[in-house]
């Protein structure tokens, strides 16, 4: 499967953006999903997750009550809902896929994986 992260960009401190990854060449709607991201000089860090249903999402902390994951499997893509966005924020985000369907905090669960969308949060 080939994964195409898009949305990024620039936004002020509190503001919103929506990352989309959209999939093509397999049959998605069976593959978990999860969004990664990485600011310089860190490492690539776990942000949500969601399984093959949609039907559960796992957060890390430091997104949780701000970040929404959702999918739409009929257009075989899936979404990053970000609100309330902080300098912190700013990274690189990677969206990735599984097969297994089910849902991981690491990175290394994942198989395939989109090109990266640049977030921005100025202050």
């Amino acid at each position: 499967v080939q994964l195409q992260a898009s949305g990024g960009g620039l936004v002020q401190a509190g503001g919103s953006l929506r990352l989309s990854c959209a999939a093509s060449g397999r049959t998605f709607s069976n593959y978990s999903s999860g969004w990664f991201r990485q600011a310089p000089g860190k490492e690539r860090e776990f942000v949500a997750a969601i399984t093959w249903s949609g039907g559960s999402t796992h957060y890390a902390d430091s997104v949780k009550g701000r970040f929404t994951i959702s999918r739409d499997n009929a257009k075989n893509t899936v979404y990053l809902q970000m609100n309330g966005l902080k300098p912190e924020d700013a990274a690189i985000y990677y969206c990735a896929a599984s097969p297994s369907g089910y849902m991981s905090i690491y990175s290394t669960f994942f198989d395939y994986w989109g090109q990266g969308t640049l977030v921005t949060v100025s202050s």
